[in-house]
């Protein structure tokens, strides 16, 4: 099952979020089709261009608890000292897909900017 993580700034709309998601995707060589859900950031998860673009795509967001995203904060392959200031994890895509794909979860693909937004894609080795 892959789980899209994602990040942005404050006020992102939808376009820029589906954007991020899609370069994600193509850059894993996946299509939007093997997407099962959006995880985002508690802090992220009142973002209306987020629930937008999972509604568009039509996948489930799933919002991450701050202790859960940072716990899945070790397992990151960003590391960007600003975002950890800012919301206390690596990254916070990459953050969001692990938690959300499970502890077993495996990253398939680093955060992915575009814009004022970012995704990373992590896989829970299951079937959807």
């Amino acid at each position: 099952m892959i789980v899209a993580g994602v990040g942005c700034r404050k006020g992102a709309q939808a376009a820029d979020i589906a954007a991020a998601i899609a370069a994600a995707l193509a850059g894993a060589g996946l299509a939007t089709t093997a997407l099962a859900l959006i995880a985002t950031s508690a802090r992220k998860g009142d973002e209306p261009g987020i629930a937008a673009a999972a509604s568009a795509i039509g996948v489930p967001l799933v919002v991450v608890p701050q202790r859960d995203l940072e716990a899945a904060g070790a397992r990151t392959a960003t590391k960007s000292t600003r975002v950890i200031a800012v919301a206390g994890v690596p990254s916070v895509a990459e953050a969001a897909a692990l938690a959300a794909a499970g502890p077993g979860a495996r990253l398939i693909a680093r955060r992915a900017a575009v814009g004022p937004a970012t995704c990373a894609l992590a896989d829970t080795g299951a079937a959807p």
